[in-house]
């Protein structure tokens, strides 16, 4: 990734790439589908759809951040579109280009290792750089001016639910402390004063993991957009077309699960009710399958071993996107 001085080009890593664009089952018909890759990243997944894709085939992508949407300029093919917001905007992103319902969608979440190894984007407790975090850096607040403005109590419950973090109230208390004294306004500074409040840390673990997490989590709204994204996903998929979330912790992971067992579990009416077999509930997706990267990616990509990947199938009649 580079900003728009001297930052080199980094290196990301696609996870479970083949597995991923497989899962949409991309054969067939289904080639001249239209395909929605929700977190373009730089571009792994979307290449590989398009390569999938016939001459017929479209694939919308969507991106909250401008260098991503900086890489996806460099697609030169008529049958590629990238969104510069959120995949939490793609109702209405798909109905302005008069879509009502896809092939398959694709979810790759968290964050990615260009932006990681970017000091200036504030995500990574190791490098030096602006307390930042942003997805998007054309809009919204800080983590900076979040710490700086936040009480310290919702400051412990952010680091608290998202972060899961045991020592949290401590880190808030020692935060508030810190910012009436000084801005805290950089990476560093935060870390140092998050290992100064955590008394004990799993083996191998910065101290600072889980607060990073929070924060970062918090301010691009992740797992509230998350929510929005996967409902609007299904609402647009097509009889048979396939949903494939990739997650990288258990927050996200506990959402995707829950959502997919939702929809695959029909509801069941009291029994005593004189209802016909035709007219019970019926499950709208299949649950395919979960995977983990294998060993060897894993030791080619350590960023790897916390993903999991879900893939469920639409059943049953399209509810229609507009609704």
């Amino acid at each position: 990734m580079k900003n728009s001085q001297a930052v080199p080009e980094l290196q990301h890593r696609t996870v479970l790439l083949e597995q991923a664009v497989d899962a949409l089952a991309i054969e067939g018909v289904r080639a001249d589908g239209i395909y929605v890759d929700g977190t373009f990243g730089r571009g792994g997944h979307s290449r590989r759809i398009l390569e999938c894709l016939s001459a017929r085939g479209r694939l919308i992508a969507f991106d909250k951040d401008p260098q991503a949407i900086a890489t996806a300029a460099a697609i030169a093919d008529s049958r590629f579109e990238i969104v510069h917001d959120s995949f939490a905007t793609m109702a209405e992103a798909l109905a302005a280009r008069g879509v009502a319902q896809v092939d398959g969608v694709l979810l790759d979440l968290g964050i990615s290792s260009p932006q990681v190894d970017d000091a200036a984007r504030g995500f990574s407790f190791r490098l030096d750089g602006p307390l930042d975090m942003r997805m998007d850096t054309t809009r919204g607040m800080s983590a900076a001016e979040w710490l700086a403005t936040e009480t310290e109590q919702n400051i412990g419950k952010v680091i608290k639910d998202y972060g899961e973090e045991r020592f949290a109230f401590q880190i808030a208390k020692a935060i508030a402390a810190r910012r009436a004294i000084e801005p805290i306004s950089g990476t560093r500074q935060l870390a140092e004063i998050v290992a100064h409040a955590v008394k004990t840390r799993e083996k191998g673990k910065d101290p600072a993991t889980r607060t990073f997490q929070a924060i970062r989590i918090f301010v691009n709204q992740e797992l509230e957009e998350l929510e929005v994204g996967l409902n609007a996903a299904f609402r647009h998929l097509a009889p048979h077309g396939r949903l494939t979330v990739i997650s990288f912790h258990s927050l996200e992971d506990r959402i995707v699960k829950r959502f997919m067992a939702s929809k695959a579990n029909a509801p069941q009416p009291d029994r005593r009710l004189p209802i016909r077999a035709v007219d019970l509930p019926q499950p709208e997706l299949k649950l395919l399958s979960k995977m983990k990267p294998a060993e060897a990616e894993i030791a080619g990509n350590p960023r790897a071993r916390s993903a999991i990947m879900r893939v469920a199938e639409r059943i049953g009649a399209q509810s229609g996107g507009a609704q």
